[in-house]
């Protein structure tokens, strides 16, 4: 893949905000499978591609709301614990299959730069994962979620959010994305944004997606991401 770095800043970034599903970890198939299947069991008949397809970046409260929107009268009702259980069958589905994004381990040892990550996550996910998928010392304690926000991603908040928690300014952040709403998330609060195309998830034409999205430059490789710094 031709590399775009045109619009990236000259000067070394203050911060990098990393998005955790897709980007650090490889989750994106493992948690829609499980999410498909729970949603399977009361009769909403959403395949995994599908829920790649419309949901990636964002929240499961968005997803249950869009689902509710969409399908109306037709939707059954959704049992109280319906969250906790989803959250759990994705746990569950994590302890086995879950690994860290190839190179991501590399390249976060050498990285000299200030980093937090920024996730659609609950909190307890994002801990969970990466400490299944031993990231969570790059990180910790700087690791923020939506969860933690009014608005989730594709509005700019949490990102704002982490950049006032790290005490660096917007313009002086890079955003490690893979998804459109994450990408346009970025370029709403004013910071540069990666595009990574790098995750089993991703399918033919995502590369375009993120940069019709607003990403100043893509990459499928982890190992490239040092050098579009």
């Amino acid at each position: 893949m031709k590399e775009d770095r045109a619009r990236l800043p000259r000067s070394s970034p203050a911060l990098l905000i990393f998005d955790c599903d897709g980007v650090l970890i490889d989750s994106e198939v493992i948690a829609c499978r499980a999410e498909a299947a729970c949603l399977a069991e009361l009769g909403i008949a959403v395949s995994a591609e599908q829920i790649i397809d419309r949901y990636l970046g964002i929240g499961m409260a968005v997803m249950l709301a869009d689902l509710q929107s969409r399908l109306g009268e037709t939707l059954p009702a959704l049992p109280t614990d319906f969250a906790d259980t989803l959250r759990q069958r994705v746990a569950d589905a994590f302890e086995t299959e879950l690994r860290p994004m190839p190179g991501i381990e590399a390249v976060l040892a050498t990285l000299p730069h200030r980093r937090c990550v920024a996730s659609s996550s609950a909190p307890e996910r994002l801990q969970h994962s990466l400490k299944l998928t031993g990231l969570l010392a790059h990180f910790d304690p700087h690791i923020y979620s939506s969860a933690q926000v009014t608005r989730g991603k594709p509005a700019p908040d949490l990102f704002l959010f982490a950049a006032r928690r790290m005490n660096v300014a917007p313009e002086d952040c890079i955003v490690i994305e893979d998804s459109v709403p994450g990408v346009q998330a970025a370029v709403a609060a004013g910071m540069r944004a990666i595009g990574f195309a790098g995750g089993s998830h991703c399918r033919p034409g995502h590369v375009e997606r993120l940069r019709q999205a607003g990403a100043a430059a893509l990459c499928n490789d982890l190992g490239q991401l040092p050098g579009l710094l």
